[in-house]
C-alpha cells in the first residue's frame, strides 16, 4: 500500500498554520489556526473562530472533550493547556504541574476514553527552538485526572502527539528530536510503566502528529522529510505518502548530525507541496478518508485509504462551534 501525490485532493480555505486536525461522525473537520481554530463543515464551508491575539496566542495541538470542548495547547508566550467553548470563551485549564510553570513548549493536548487529560510539553528549554537538537531529552507527559495533575513521564526528546492506542494497553508519544515513537505500558489508575522504543526515524524524517487505523497501525506525520509512515506493531514502518526533496532531506541530515539543526533547517519542509506534514485524522462516514495538517499550509491535503482509521473517543461527538 503507497499512495502518490496525484491521489491527493484538497479540501478548506484561507488556512493558517493548520497544524492539528480531528474529525467527526457528523462530517466536520475540525484544525488549528495560528490565531485559533477553524470547522470545515458537511457542506464544505469553513469558518473560523480567533480565540486568542498576537503574539501571546498561537494554537497547536488539540483534542476534542467529552463535554465538547475543545482542549488546546498554546505555543505563545502565555504557555499553557487551555479549555475553549463558545459559551465560557478561552479558559486556562493548566499553568503550572508539580510546582513548575508550564513554558511556552506546551505542544499538545490529549484526552482519553476514560476523560483523563494528556499534555505533552516539548521541553524546559526557553525559546523551545534550543530544544532541536540530539541528545536533550528534557520533555514530559502531564497526566490530568480526578488526582489532579502530576508529571507522568519525564526525559523525552522534544514531546510531541501522544495518544492511547486502541487496546489501551499503552501510551503513544512522538519524540521529535529523539527522531522515534515510543510507548508507555498505561496502568488502570493511569501510571505509566517504563518507556519503550517503538522504531526510530532517519533520513529527514522527524515525527510530529499520529493516528491510529483500525487494525492497530500507527500512522505518523514527519515535518521536513513531509512523509507519512505506518508502523505497525512491531515497529516495521512502511512510508505511505512521500513528499519530500532529497536536497532537503541531506542539508537536515547534516545539520541535525553536526548541532546546528534549527528553525531555519525545519522550515525547509515548507517548500514543498505538503508545506511541512504535521498531523492526520480519518474522516468521512467510513474512516477511510485522510485529511493532512502541516506548519505551512492554506489549505488541507486529502486522500482515501483502503484502510479505515480507529475510531476516535470523540467520533459521535457534535461541538458545539
Amino acid at each position: 500500500m503507497m499512495f502518490s501525490m496525484s491521489d491527493v485532493t484538497w479540501i478548506g480555505a484561507g488556512m493558517d498554520r493548520p497544524e492539528c486536525v480531528a474529525a467527526t461522525a457528523a462530517g466536520d473537520i475540525f484544525v488549528t489556526r495560528r490565531d485559533g481554530l477553524s470547522r470545515i463543515g458537511a457542506d464544505g464551508r469553513t469558518t473560523h473562530r480567533v480565540l486568542g491575539a498576537a503574539p501571546d496566542w498561537m494554537t497547536n495541538g488539540f483534542s476534542i472533550a467529552h463535554d465538547g470542548a475543545f482542549m488546546l495547547a498554546n505555543l505563545g508566550n502565555d504557555g499553557g493547556a487551555w479549555r475553549w467553548t463558545p459559551t465560557t470563551g478561552l479558559q486556562p485549564f493548566l499553568r503550572e504541574v508539580d510546582g513548575l510553570s508550564l513554558p511556552t513548549a506546551v505542544n499538545f493536548v490529549g484526552v482519553d476514553p476514560q476523560h483523563r487529560v494528556w499534555v505533552s510539553v516539548s521541553t524546559r528549554l526557553f525559546p523551545r527552538d534550543l530544544g532541536f537538537k540530539r541528545g536533550i531529552e528534557d520533555g514530559f507527559i502531564v497526566l490530568v485526572d480526578g488526582s489532579g495533575a502530576r508529571i507522568a513521564a519525564d526525559g523525552i526528546g522534544f514531546t510531541n502527539e501522544s495518544h492511547i492506542d486502541p487496546s489501551g494497553r499503552y501510551l503513544y508519544v512522538n519524540e521529535t528530536y529523539a527522531r522515534r515513537t515510543s510507548r508507555y505500558p498505561l496502568r488502570a489508575d493511569g501510571a505509566l510503566g517504563p518507556k519503550e522504543i517503538v522504531t526510530e526515524y532517519g533520513d529527514g524524517a522527524f515525527p510530529d502528529g499520529m493516528a491510529f487505523d483500525a487494525e492497530g497501525h500507527l500512522w505518523v506525520a514527519c515535518v521536513v522529510a513531509n512523509r507519512l509512515i505506518r508502523v505497525a506493531p512491531d515497529g516495521s514502518q512502511q512510508v505511505l505518502l512521500d513528499d519530500s526533496d532529497p536536497q532537503t532531506r541531506e542539508i537536515a541530515e547534516a545539520a541535525f548530525a553536526a548541532d546546528r539543526f534549527d528553525r531555519a533547517i525545519l522550515n525547509l519542509g515548507e517548500k514543498r507541496t505538503l508545506a511541512n506534514l504535521a498531523s492526520l485524522a480519518f474522516a468521512g462516514p467510513d474512516r477511510k478518508t485522510l485529511v493532512l495538517g502541516s506548519l505551512a499550509g492554506t489549505r488541507l491535503a486529502t486522500f482515501r485509504s483502503p484502510i479505515a482509521g480507529a475510531k476516535p473517543h470523540h467520533w459521535e461527538l457534535r461541538p458545539a462551534f
